[in-house]
């Protein structure tokens, strides 16, 4: 298992979103952007976040 867990605020940094909105997020479900959560830490698999990221792209290449 080499996933690469990322913090909520790199995850915020990489969304240019607060970290508040990804807790929101979360609590909502607005968005499937799945967590790993291990007591009160909450982490993000990097490949989880890529995958987000791509399943957002609009317009040309958006599916690349």
């Amino acid at each position: 298992m080499n996933s690469v867990l990322l913090t909520k605020e790199d995850v915020s940094t990489i969304l240019g979103v607060s970290v508040g909105t990804l807790a929101v997020w979360r609590t909502t479900k607005r968005y499937n952007l799945p967590y790993v959560k291990a007591g009160r830490l909450i982490r993000y698999r990097e490949e989880d976040v890529r995958a987000f990221i791509n399943s957002r792209m609009q317009g040309e290449g958006a599916h690349v």
